[in-house]
């Protein structure tokens, strides 16, 4: 039998005999004893004195499996060793076939030792290499996950499980087969020599360790590994043997960001941190927020956006397109992570002010097509190149997503929408805000931000809100929103059409309602000019004016011209960062009013408190959101923790490394 890796091999024997699978699952697959009792495992070698030249034993069974026609092989390893720092076991089994569609992660081999190397092909068989031997292998998987084929290839499977049953020793058996470079074994499947045109098994490792380990982004430490987790983890040689503690490598990092001119490609470093070293990735955003922030958020991550095919590098999310229609919660379950609290999603429709950017984005992002002809022509996007989808088309898919991702992942998974253009996000909120937990911080500012004043003007003053909405105005493309318009208007800016004569510009309308706050979310830079920067300080001894909207390119004005043009009066704040103004000898520090300060928390306190719906009371909480969850009705996870501030905090991310045993 020969075994397409090429690793040394250690002198045993292997000899099968009974043991049991495990059970058969109703829907006809089978579950791997050792994935449903993981914990039960008992190290058998402890305590044993056997010889580092001991053979390794081994005990197993083909099992036939009528119903689901696969086979399952389990191996139990005796005689092993803990000491053994070489190669002690190489096997080569078949799958359980499973037509349910069982999920790689819950069925993958749980064993006491370090898997050194694990691949499953497409026709069924699994290979395992471990680094020491351990008391129990158990696997039942394909290369999917959810089974692979069994042909031909079984009959030669069972000779070989033959020929090992009757005593075979597995150097006996490879005495036949030609040695390869580094006195591996005969390239069984022709890979190493494979043409481009033909098919070859993508070998991964399964657990961390070695080399592996320092490819795993989420334990990744580099040279931050002690010397102790250096030899339990087989890292020595690997690194260069400085020690160095989390941080030095921060300071190391700032150093190297600092170096760079070019925005975009500190965000490009900072990206490829995220790839090799999370948990140095955040500290490093952590530690320096205020300066960072710019260079992962508004406004480098606009260019970012616009250029993501350029420096599109490895992805970091799902991407759930029209040609996945049917298949969505096929797409989801090929996501690794099975713990999953929170999801954002964007169809790439609008994204900050830039507009249609199509597959450009986030965490899970809707591909339905763009019709941004740039893109299209675009040699390196990523995405469909088509239109996009309207219609039944497109609010099938988003059904469907929705539907799947609370058949995945529970009641209680925080959804929010991301730009999304208004004429989908309004409709998709609406929709889904009563059936789930669901969020949009988009129009939960802008005409939201104006319910939010309206909302919180009724409280303080006991006036009803009907009443509080009328001393919010909101201008449009078209001019004054005003109630001689409410037949042509979108629905969700009805509530706000007033009793006025028609006015056709901003500027008009600020010198007719004589507003003492300017809030800008239009997506449209340079919509406050002079004038109206002069008209608001004209009545207003300290106006105040807020240009929202990002990135910095689509301000409506910059913290300068605030401040000059209002002669220092102005108190000023915008969606993306502005340095300092010196204005007649007085420095003004703008301030930032962005959503990226607050929905993070607000996700944090909707989560523990096991929110079962997102309330506009909520919103208004915004620092306080776990405690109007629970004044609300709407928390699951009872009883509620006697201090909210400590509890939050304990269920905080930390970005310190962990020790290893």
């Amino acid at each position: 039998m020969s075994m397409p890796m090429n690793v040394p091999l250690v002198a045993g024997n292997l000899a099968f005999s009974g043991f049991d699978c495990g059970q058969e699952r109703g829907d006809g697959s089978i579950l791997s004893p050792i994935a449903k009792q993981d914990h039960n495992l008992k190290d058998k070698s402890e305590g044993s004195e056997k010889s580092l030249g001991e053979p390794l034993r081994a005990s197993g069974k083909l099992l036939k499996k009528n119903k689901t026609k696969g086979k399952v092989v389990v191996l139990e390893v005796k005689n092993a060793s803990r000491e053994r720092g070489d190669l002690s076991l190489l096997f080569t089994g078949i799958t359980a076939l499973t037509s349910c569609g069982q999920r790689r992660n819950n069925l993958l081999p749980h064993t006491t030792s370090e898997l050194l190397k694990a691949s499953i092909d497409d026709r069924g068989f699994v290979f395992l290499a471990l680094r020491k031997a351990c008391s129990s292998v158990t696997f039942a998987l394909s290369s999917n996950g959810r089974g692979g084929g069994v042909g031909v290839e079984n009959k030669k499977m069972e000779s070989t499980l033959k020929e090992i049953s009757n005593g075979a020793s597995v150097l006996d058996m490879e005495s036949n087969s030609k040695s390869c470079v580094g006195g591996g074994v005969e390239d069984f499947y022709g890979e190493d020599h494979a043409t481009e045109d033909q098919f070859v098994t993508p070998w991964t490792i399964s657990v961390a360790s070695g080399y592996s380990l320092l490819r795993d982004p989420h334990h990744n430490k580099g040279l931050a590994f002690t010397g102790k987790e250096r030899d339990a983890h087989y890292l020595r040689g690997l690194l260069p043997p400085t020690t160095v503690s989390q941080d030095l490598q921060v300071k190391k990092m700032m150093h190297n960001l600092r170096e760079y001119q070019v925005p975009l490609q500190r965000y490009v470093a900072m990206m490829d941190l995220q790839e090799r070293n999370e948990r140095l990735f955040y500290k490093l955003l952590m530690d320096n927020v205020e300066e960072l922030l710019p260079v992962v958020y508004t406004p480098t991550v606009g260019e970012a956006c616009q250029k993501y095919g350029s420096i599109f590098r490895r992805p970091q999310g799902l991407y759930i397109s029209l040609k996945e229609k049917g298949k969505i919660l096929e797409v989801l379950k090929n996501w690794p992570e099975r713990s999953i609290q929170v999801i954002v999603v964007t169809d790439g429709e609008r994204i900050l002010g830039l507009g249609d950017l199509g597959c450009q984005c986030l965490p899970i992002t809707i591909d339905v097509g763009t019709n941004n002809e740039k893109l299209l022509n675009d040699e390196f996007y990523i995405g469909l190149r088509q239109k996009r989808a309207t219609g039944q088309e497109y609010s099938e898919l988003l059904h469907e997503f929705m539907s799947a991702v609370k058949q995945n992942y529970g009641e209680k998974v925080l959804i929010q929408f991301e730009d999304f253009a208004n004429h989908n996000a309004f409709e998709l909120l609406s929709k889904y805000r009563t059936s789930h937990l669901v969020f949009n911080d988009d129009i939960q500012a802008g005409t939201g931000i104006a319910e939010l004043i309206a909302l919180e003007m009724s409280k303080q003053t006991k006036a009803p809100v009907q009443e509080t909405r009328k001393k919010v105005w909101l201008v449009d493309s078209k001019g004054l929103i005003v109630s001689s318009r409410k037949d042509s208007l979108q629905h969700f800016k009805q509530p706000w059409a007033h009793e006025h004569e028609p006015v056709k510009n901003l500027l008009d309308a600020v010198k007719v309602i004589k507003p003492t706050v300017l809030i800008g979310t239009s997506g449209v830079g340079q919509t406050f000019t002079k004038e109206v920067v002069e008209a608001m300080a004209s009545f207003n001894e300290k106006p105040v004016i807020f240009a929202l909207s990002n990135p910095t390119s689509q301000s409506e004005c910059t913290a300068e011209e605030a401040y000059t043009w209002s002669k220092g009066r102005a108190i000023f704040a915008s969606g993306s960062p502005f340095d300092p103004v010196e204005y007649e000898g007085k420095v003004y520090t703008p301030g930032q009013g962005n959503n990226a300060y607050i929905f993070p928390g607000f996700g944090l306190g909707l989560i523990i408190s096991g929110a079962i719906r997102v309330h506009d009371d909520m919103l208004l909480a915004a620092s306080n959101v776990a405690a109007k969850v629970y004044e609300l009705g709407l928390a699951s996870r009872l009883p509620r923790p006697e201090n909210l501030v400590k509890y939050a905090e304990s269920c905080m991310y930390s970005p310190n490394y962990r020790s290893y045993r």
